[in-house]
């Protein structure tokens, strides 16, 4: 019973810390919690929290603030998530609905999530890799130069142009051809389909698949496919507090899509939530901050990128681990529509 009770006590540090700023008391806890014990009772509890390393106390005389390790036992614990409120999903509704394009749902994406949580929202375009290809154009632009047009089916377009020493001939045929062998496969798929059109097509346009097959290669590389819109830098300014040392490290990890794009890709997990709490990281710039995450894509291809909340450690994980999880699937449900 008194290790169940020390994570009720756990809870409420954490919850009564987040909701006001201020370190918590053993007096506050008795009046705000109801837990059914002395004040005397609470304080050893804390005194157990805090010797095992889920509590500290900022300075003499002061109530007790939860550490990284107390965050993180309180996220561990949370069973269930609570539902976004009906004003919530409408909130969501209306901004997602009506978007006419990828980069235009992943826009409105990151200013709803942003508006939700307070915090900065992130969200990676839909990987090359994990992406089904919609269309393959492939249009001769003048005698000697093709453009290559890649249109998945969750909408996102990418373009590449081929200049040729021979003049072009009529791609009208090979361009049948490669849809017809290529669409509705993995773009990480397409190598060997590639390779077999070598022998299927008319030797006049045998230099062109040859000149495809590395070109769609270099298109799918990961340090070229990979892109983020984020929103919502301006609502860390609102937390400075948050981060005793300063925000500057913060800013700069944003700034380096590398690092973002390296944290998403480690949490990233199949219809689940992911929480990185300060020190996990791994990130000197993010030790004071923490990392919700979570994918979106179809339920037959599985997760074709993630979305993010990246805030202080202090954070309505709850909330916030809700709002990303309801956020991801709507605009899973959308891209499906697409």
């Amino acid at each position: 019973m008194s290790d169940e009770r020390r994570m009720e006590v756990l809870r409420a540090i954490v919850q009564d810390y987040v909701s006001t700023r201020e370190p918590v008391g053993s007096r506050a806890i008795v009046e705000r919690h109801h837990l059914g014990v002395s004040p005397a009772t609470i304080r050893n509890d804390m005194a157990y929290l805090e010797e095992s390393g889920y509590i500290m106390q900022p300075h003499t005389s002061a109530g007790r603030v939860p550490t990284d390790k107390g965050y993180r036992r309180f996220v561990d614990q949370i069973a269930t998530l609570k539902p976004l409120s009906p004003a919530e999903r409408r909130a969501i509704e209306l901004v997602l609905s009506g978007a006419m394009d990828l980069d235009e749902i992943l826009e409105r994406t990151v200013r709803s999530l942003a508006h939700l949580t307070h915090l900065v929202a992130i969200v990676q375009y839909p990987s090359l890799q994990r992406s089904v290809l919609r269309h393959l154009e492939v249009v001769r632009l003048a005698d000697h130069h093709l453009l290559l047009v890649v249109i998945t089916e969750n909408g996102r377009v990418e373009q590449r142009t081929i200049e040729f020493p021979d003049v072009l001939p009529d791609l009208t045929h090979l361009r049948a051809k490669l849809n017809e062998k290529l669409v509705g496969l993995q773009l990480s798929e397409l190598a060997t389909p590639l390779a077999q059109l070598v022998d299927e097509v008319d030797p006049e346009v045998l230099p062109v698949v040859r000149a495809l097959a590395p070109l769609l290669v270099e298109t799918l590389r990961s340090d070229t496919e990979e892109r983020i819109v984020m929103a919502g830098t301006a609502n860390l300014a609102r937390a400075t507090t948050d981060f005793p040392r300063t925000i500057g490290p913060v800013l700069d990890a944003l700034e380096e899509q590398v690092v973002v794009l390296r944290l998403l890709s480690e949490m990233v997990r199949d219809d689940a939530v992911a929480v990185r709490i300060g020190a996990e990281n791994r990130h000197e710039g993010l030790a004071e901050a923490s990392l919700v995450t979570a994918t979106y894509g179809g339920p037959e291809r599985g997760p074709v990128g993630a979305l993010a909340v990246l805030g202080p450690t202090r954070m309505d994980y709850p909330g916030t681990m809700a709002a990303v999880r309801a956020v991801a699937r709507y605009v899973s449900q959308i891209l499906d529509t697409q």
